[in-house]
């Protein structure tokens, strides 16, 4: 019997994606899952299973699916969808057409049991190691910055808030309404920069544009040379950034600069650098009332060239992942980052691996 026009067979379909660069498959060939399989069985602490029942999913199937969520900003449901229908996911989970996809509370109870056992910070911790091993050391010296990432705004009165940012909760709240507030989520005010405008031949200043946002603070350190996340803290949204430099420095980086705005400029934060041999390279802010000296001015553009690199980072998870946390607590939102974190390392090796040497 002839086949029909235009069909094809699973083996053939695998090859036209290959052939058409599924990033999901180079993915595949530069990142080696299964170092993660130790952090993973000991944070699951699976029985031997003595008495029977259903086997569970593979660990490592299991965290690769939750990659995929982060990549391609995935619900739970979303999810087992996808790995039913495209055979792209299927192939980088390791599923066969014949295998059963794991479903949408399976999903879900194996990011929760992560999240029980704190296991995220671990599992960047090897992938640290692997990179190390596979060549890209943390060199240049590094640079810090934190940036929020949006929660979920609760409907709070004026009381409530109050009684929240004391450490409390009200007491009129049911179960129910305790499970679907974020408690631990806080706002803070995003400043937009103070624009000047001529009028009648003379200056005036614009007053700064402030947006107020819910959420939790993606604290964190890249190396310069790889632009790769070494460490990274998550705290409520009004948590000062300069409080988490001592969190962010990663001693393992040969060289000694680091580089971060004025947030991070205090006698703390320099004693700290002067103890670990680190020279500090952090942006300086603009005398009240006065000019910016020319010479700072220059000091400063010079550091933030160097200090944009950052921004790649906080771009990719922000509009290519569409990072928000959906969560509610302090350790789910930990979760979500920390997963968007090592999805930008794993996209990241995959193009410094690509990359052609130079000539």
């Amino acid at each position: 019997m002839a086949r029909q026009a235009g069909f094809f067979d699973d083996d053939e379909r695998l090859k036209w994606l290959s052939a058409a660069g599924d990033p999901l498959e180079r993915l595949s060939r530069v990142m080696e899952f299964e170092l993660f399989r130790p952090e993973l069985d000991a944070a699951l602490k699976r029985s031997e299973r003595a008495k029977g029942g259903r086997p569970p999913y593979d660990a490592v199937l299991m965290f690769k699916i939750l990659v995929l969520q982060t990549l391609y900003t995935l619900s739970d449901d979303q999810t087992e969808y996808q790995l039913r229908d495209r055979l792209s996911f299927m192939r980088f989970a390791g599923l066969g057409l014949q295998d059963e996809v794991p479903d949408a509370k399976t999903i879900w109870l194996f990011r929760e049991h992560l999240v029980r056992a704190g296991a995220f910070d671990r599992l960047f911790a090897r992938l640290d190691e692997a990179l190390k091993v596979k060549g890209y050391l943390a060199m240049g010296g590094q640079i810090v910055d934190a940036t929020v990432i949006e929660a979920r705004r609760p409907r709070l009165s004026r009381d409530e808030k109050d009684t929240l940012k004391g450490g409390g909760v009200p007491e009129d709240w049911s179960p129910a309404r305790r499970a679907q507030v974020d408690t631990e989520g806080r706002w803070t005010i995003k400043r937009g920069r103070k624009r000047e405008t001529v009028k009648n031949d003379k200056r005036q200043a614009l007053g700064e544009i402030m947006v107020p946002l819910f959420g939790y603070n993606n604290h964190l350190g890249i190396d310069r040379t790889h632009g790769l996340v070494r460490r990274f803290s998550v705290t409520p949204a009004s948590a000062h950034d300069g409080a988490q430099l001592p969190r962010l420095l990663d001693p393992a980086n040969t060289a000694a600069a680091v580089w971060a705005d004025t947030a991070y400029r205090s006698k703390a934060n320099l004693r700290v650098l002067d103890r670990r041999g680190l020279t500090p390279q952090f942006q300086r802010p603009k005398p009240r009332g006065k000019a910016m000296p020319a010479h700072i001015g220059q000091g400063n553009a010079t550091r933030a060239r160097v200090r944009a690199h950052v921004e790649h980072v906080f771009a990719a998870e922000k509009r290519r992942f569409a990072l928000i946390v959906c969560t509610i607590g302090l350790k789910r939102a930990t979760a979500k980052i920390a997963l968007a974190n090592l999805a930008y390392n794993f996209t990241r090796l995959a193009w410094l691996e690509g990359r052609t040497a130079p000539a």
